[in-house]
């Protein structure tokens, strides 16, 4: 993973790590994390459900937008809690561009609780090719697809 995007998920986690939402009916994202799908396809229909708050709660200088889930959503990925949502797609006007130079390929995730150990175990189980990055040590793990 390039830094650039390492740095961005790191800084998304770090403001609201004391966010929790009220649990309620669970929404597994798990097979829009085949990376089969664009950041507008996975992202757009969680807008129209509103799973997710539709202002980004941070724009990263290289364009990723991240989105908290609705407050009474259930987002999970992989069996995990989804902590936050994130995508970017030049050209598309869904997501914020932000003050730096916007990251090349197309990207989407989520960030979940949990090691990363267990994370990556999960998303193999389920066949996804997403790739799994510690963000915080055995708390939160990015999961994310790019270059579509």
């Amino acid at each position: 993973m390039k830094p650039s995007v390492l740095n961005t998920l790191t800084a998304l986690t770090s403001l609201g790590v004391g966010f929790s939402p009220v649990l309620c009916q669970a929404y597994a994202l798990d097979a829009q994390l085949d990376c089969h799908s664009s950041p507008h396809e996975f992202i757009a229909p969680l807008l129209r459900d509103q799973s997710i708050d539709p202002k980004p709660m941070r724009i990263e200088a290289n364009s990723v937008n991240a989105f908290r889930p609705a407050h009474g959503s259930s987002l999970t990925a992989f069996g995990f809690h989804v902590y936050a949502v994130f995508g970017y797609e030049q050209d598309d006007p869904m997501f914020k561009r932000g003050s730096g130079q916007p990251v090349n390929a197309p990207t989407y995730g989520v960030v979940v609780t949990g090691s990363a150990a267990s994370v990556e175990a999960g998303a193999r189980r389920a066949g996804s090719g997403a790739v799994v990055r510690e963000v915080i040590p055995l708390l939160l793990t990015a999961v994310f697809c790019n270059g579509h």
